[in-house]
């Protein structure tokens, strides 16, 4: 019997044991959970929260969009990060520019953890062309007053001054009809995809692409191709507070009133690359480059044209690894530098120089790939023509030269000895020394000469000449 009992309030121990465990597993796995809960929400700040509390950062695209353009992108994102920004403002007033260009800096603000406004400002300014995309692609749009975008339609050249002939307009199915077709829907499907990621007018868009559409900034407004319009970056900041934006980091509410405002400045070598990563300057740094360096090798020892001209021709260099370049006009080009330099130093009464010119204009015309750009983004042709000009005016002079050279009686070596003056220096039956120029020589004679005595030049074997009294 008492066994039974001791058995029984064991058993009953137990059980109560088992309950007290279970409800402490579940007390520890709920706790668990929780915690969990709140470490999510507190590490994970996507539900609308701004994670993000510190200064405005505001950088200028400015002219024609390139390499420059986006490195001063990525440099500012980069700055952002480390200074913990709440925004970014990427200020635009461009033309257009490199299509490569405008799609890495799409992908640098498609990538971006910080929300990028695009504005285009100020007054007057615009957002043309590749400019138009970079306002679809940032995570807010505001435009000034009296500004305006679009024109989108990319640009597909042909070589400078050929036009297609009426036949040609009226082949639908011909070559590059298809070619430019291609080019304006892919434009078209890249800009809409924009616009559905943005939640902005995508049927504009594409008008913009296939007809070239432009809005001012109240129009863009009005078809909500921006979201708002502001006169200064403190109404943009304004505007943009408690607006939610996706980023590649997730949704965030924007807290921007009354932040601190930084402009960021480009470094002193992308300031160099903008100004001569212009098919112009490239050109004209590329010229006087040669020419800097053919003088040096016309005039050895003058140094002042072989060290300008260096230094000219490696800042054209810099240029073109930054620029489309079309490998088909730097070799005529190079064609072009080499008929001139051999006209320089082997004159061939100017067939090589007149080729050289040639082909230094057509290369100038070719220098840079139409369709790597959605402007027009080519050397002038009154560039073109006056660096021709100039060529041809240096060429009828070393030609000049050389004809006048032709004409002329030798003046040094061997020629210019026969028949010149000399007086004897020492003398000893029929050979001596004699003063030419200001020089001994050693010299013979058919007649017994005395020192002091005038003679001349009549001959020359080796280092001996052969000399003659005069009466």
């Amino acid at each position: 019997m008492k066994a039974d009992l001791r058995s029984g309030q064991s058993l009953q121990s137990f059980q109560s044991a088992e309950a007290t465990c279970g409800r402490g597993v579940r007390l520890c796995l709920a706790s668990q959970a929780l915690l969990t809960g709140l470490a999510l929400i507190f590490v994970h700040p996507t539900s609308g929260q701004q994670n993000r509390d510190g200064p405005v950062l505001v950088f200028d695209v400015k002219g024609v969009i390139g390499f420059t353009s986006v490195e001063h992108l990525q440099r500012s994102v980069e700055r952002a990060k480390a200074e913990n920004a709440s925004l970014i403002i990427m200020r635009i007033d461009t033309p257009g520019g490199l299509v490569s260009s405008t799609r890495d800096m799409i992908q640098a603000i498609l990538a971006s953890p910080i929300p990028i406004v695009g504005y285009v400002a100020p007054s007057g300014a615009r957002a043309a062309s590749a400019g138009t995309y970079l306002m679809y692609a940032a995570h807010l749009a505001a435009m000034a007053p009296a500004t305006h975008l679009g024109a989108a339609t990319p640009i597909q050249m042909g070589p400078p001054g050929i036009t297609p002939s009426p036949n040609e307009k009226k082949d639908k199915a011909s070559e590059p009809d298809a070619a430019e077709r291609k080019l304006i829907n892919d434009a078209v499907s890249y800009l809409r995809g924009l616009a559905e990621l943005r939640g902005r007018n995508a049927d504009w868009a594409e008008k913009a692409v296939r007809e070239g559409a432009t809005l001012t900034s109240t129009q863009a407004q009005e078809e909500k191709v921006i979201d708002f319009i502001a006169s200064d970056l403190r109404e943009v900041l304004e505007k943009a507070n408690g607006r939610t934006v996706t980023t590649s980091t997730g949704t965030i509410t924007l807290d921007t009133r009354d932040r601190r405002i930084i402009e960021v400045e480009p470094s002193w070598h992308m300031q160099v690359l903008e100004v001569i990563a212009n098919p112009n300057v490239a050109f004209i740094l590329m010229l006087l480059g040669i020419y800097g360096i053919i003088f040096e090798l016309l005039n050895p020892g003058a140094l002042f044209p072989g060290v300008i001209g260096g230094i000219c021709l490696i800042l054209a260099l810099t240029a073109l690894t930054v620029l489309p370049v079309n490998l088909g006009g730097v070799a005529l080009l190079l064609l072009g530098i080499g008929l001139l330099a051999a006209e320089a130093f082997t004159p061939s009464f100017g067939i090589l120089g007149i080729g050289g010119i040639v082909a230094f204009i057509l290369g100038g015309l070719f220098l840079f790939d139409p369709e790597e750009v959605d402007i027009q983004f080519e050397v002038s042709r009154p560039l073109v023509i006056g660096a021709a000009i100039t060529s041809a005016i240096i060429l009828a002079g070393v030609v000049g030269v050389a004809v006048r050279s032709r004409k002329q009686t030798v003046q040094t070596g061997a020629e210019q000895l026969i028949g010149g003056p000399a007086e004897v220096v020492e003398w000893s039956g029929r050979e001596g020394r004699v003063r030419v120029h200001g020089e001994i020589w050693l010299a013979e004679s058919e007649m017994e000469l005395a020192p002091g005595d005038r003679v001349r030049v009549i001959g020359r074997e080796g280092l001996k000449l052969t000399v003659k009294k005069t009466s």
